[in-house]
């Protein structure tokens, strides 16, 4: 079975990880980020999502975009009692990420008894709104932000009768799930490693050509981990039992070896 070549990839001054075609990258996250409301006492609170952005440390050049974030227009009140709207659902480099910025465009507006006002948003425009997070990702494993949008808190009346945006956000990081990873010797052929844990479907990954595999997105549990190499290595396969899984880590194997 052929490698696949790891290709560099950097991430502006974010991080660097190395992706794998082959494999999982055990210095890669899941993350999605998604938002809620608190129930205000208005017909409607509608806001321009424009972008959703991440920055690990640096304040002014650390900022980068989470991509594949779809412009859309949402009301608030509607994301309530269970619902909610996904705004971004992306892999990222693992490490720390210190803030979140909710970017927002100019179509925005309020329903009061029936009628529509603009909702202003000054600093939101110009430069998105920022919520410390202060999470530290684990490579392997997924995580939810939710944003908790409290309405009543966050709507201004103005002297003259307009509304304005000073949004209250609350934000709270869920790990949905964790990883195993580890590393196969001999590493010269492919493996392929498979997680069973009762009758759920199987969770696979391949090695990548220094023997390292990550097994993302696994629910918390205890798992037989079946490690198959490639036939034209004359290896055996292999399987450890009783490999445990919790919520928000990551799972080390260590070098497994084949005979």
């Amino acid at each position: 079975m052929k490698k696949h070549v790891l290709l560099l990839v950097v991430l502006a001054t974010f991080f660097t990880a190395f992706v794998s075609c082959s494999s999982d990258d055990p210095q890669t996250s899941k993350v999605a980020v998604r938002l809620v409301d608190a129930p205000g006492d208005y017909d409607e609170v509608n806001i321009d999502v424009q972008d959703v952005m991440i920055n690990s440390g640096d304040e002014e050049n650390g900022w980068q975009s989470l991509g594949n974030v779809t412009p859309k227009v949402y009301n608030l009140l509607e994301l309530t009692g269970g619902i909610d709207a996904l705004l971004v659902d992306t892999e990222i480099p693992a490490g720390k990420i210190n803030q979140i910025r909710l970017v927002l465009g100019e179509d925005n507006s309020i329903v009061v008894d029936g009628e529509t006002h603009p909702l202003a948003t000054p600093s939101a425009q110009q430069s998105g709104l920022k919520l410390n997070v202060h999470q530290d990702l684990v490579g392997g494993v997924k995580y939810t932000f939710i944003l908790d949008f409290m309405v009543d808190k966050s709507i201004v009346v103005q002297g003259n009768g307009a509304y304005s945006l000073k949004p209250t956000i609350r934000v709270t990081t869920e790990a949905a799930s964790g990883a195993i990873s580890g590393m196969v010797n001999p590493f010269e052929y492919q493996v392929e490693v498979s997680a069973v844990s009762g009758t759920e479907e199987p969770i696979t990954a391949l090695t990548n050509e220094e023997g390292k595999f990550m097994l993302h997105g696994v629910p918390a549990g205890t798992y037989s981990v079946t490690f198959t190499p490639d036939e034209a290595s004359g290896l055996t396969a292999k399987t450890v039992e009783e490999v445990t899984v919790v919520l928000g880590e990551n799972t080390d194997m260590g070098t497994v070896e084949l005979e």
